[in-house]
């Protein structure tokens, strides 16, 4: 009797790739660890429950390994390369895992924390593994660039998305960078505990310190710039374009290769430079929910430039269609 349903979908993936469905436990693991925290654990830190970081991350990295399960599966004659980068995702985020949970039942941050030796070796391992997580994403993008995966706009999905989300690693770097605020706080003695004379080296919050009101949820600052709302976009635009890519190839039909590959690149240029106003705001400052005039106006620009690009695609497809007098 064959199996259907989410069982089935599980089997698949175990079978597509065990090692890579190994890791999606893994972060399921953690995060039902996080949501147990979250509902037995009162402590808050930052302004947010300690839990919920590790939450989210836990999340995000389950997400993120469905979508690399069929990524690689698409990756043909490159078995060994894919097992060891499989592997190395189960490493990393066992890693990142086991990293953030470790602090949030210390009660202390995960990340920019180099208080003592223990959380200073914690956040290099962790920032390690994030590194190889990204060079794996890179090598996943060399993969796909010489298969030819299915339909083209199904493919150019694959491709463009594993692009932005390298690009929105720039993100990541900036958060790690000490703020002005940290570095006029230094501790000058060369005999100092702290790396750099620093207790805390970066932040989420560009102005204002970490800790600030935030959104719902994400914790996104409102009082300030945030690093991680770009970088949240330009990670889940891999999902997003990929199901677009899904989406068109299933019609409708006046559309033909040509054209849905088009409407994938404007997509993709559209959240390419979405992260991109993105990180300009939050360098600026700014809190996501307050952009100023010239925010709206970038904004603006580039709703209207994919707007205009994605109604002359119809338009062309339209009149290749339409019948000859």
């Amino acid at each position: 009797m064959e199996v259907s349903g989410p069982q089935a979908l599980v089997r698949r993936a175990w079978t597509v790739n065990a090692p890579m469905a190994a890791m999606v436990v893994v972060a399921g693991v953690f995060l039902v660890a996080a949501l147990v925290g979250l509902a037995v654990d009162p402590r808050e830190l930052t302004g947010q429950p300690v839990w919920a970081k590790p939450a989210r991350f836990a999340f995000s990295f389950g997400l993120f390994g469905v979508t690399l399960i069929w990524l690689l599966s698409l990756a043909r004659g490159h078995a060994r390369a894919v097992r060891v980068m499989a592997w190395t995702a189960v490493v990393c985020v066992a890693i990142e895992g086991a990293g953030g949970s470790w602090a949030a039942a210390e009660g202390t941050t995960s990340h920019f924390n180099f208080t003592t030796l223990a959380t200073a070796t914690r956040i290099f391992v962790m920032l390690t593994a994030s590194l190889v997580l990204l060079a794996m994403g890179l090598v996943a993008v060399v993969l796909l660039l010489r298969e030819r995966v299915g339909p083209p706009a199904l493919s150019w999905a694959l491709r463009l998305g594993m692009v932005v989300v390298t690009v929105s690693m720039v993100a990541v770097y900036l958060m790690v960078q000490s703020t002005p605020a940290q570095e006029a706080a230094a501790d000058p003695r060369p005999g100092s505990p702290y790396l750099g004379g620093m207790p805390y080296i970066g932040a989420h919050t560009v102005g204002p310190p970490d800790g600030g009101p935030g959104m719902p949820v994400s914790n996104f600052s409102t009082v300030g710039g945030d690093w991680r709302v770009a970088h949240f976009v330009g990670v889940h635009s891999l999902q997003v374009l990929i199901l677009l890519g899904l989406l068109l190839t299933l019609g409708p039909r006046m559309l033909g290769p040509r054209h849905r590959t088009a409407l994938v690149w404007i997509a993709a240029a559209f959240c390419l430079a979405l992260t991109g106003i993105l990180t300009w705001q939050a360098d600026r400052g700014q809190p996501v929910t307050s952009p100023d005039t010239t925010t709206v106006m970038a904004l603006t620009a580039l709703g209207v430039a994919t707007a205009v690009s994605t109604a002359a695609v119809f338009l062309h497809a339209r009149r290749r269609t339409a019948p000859q007098p």
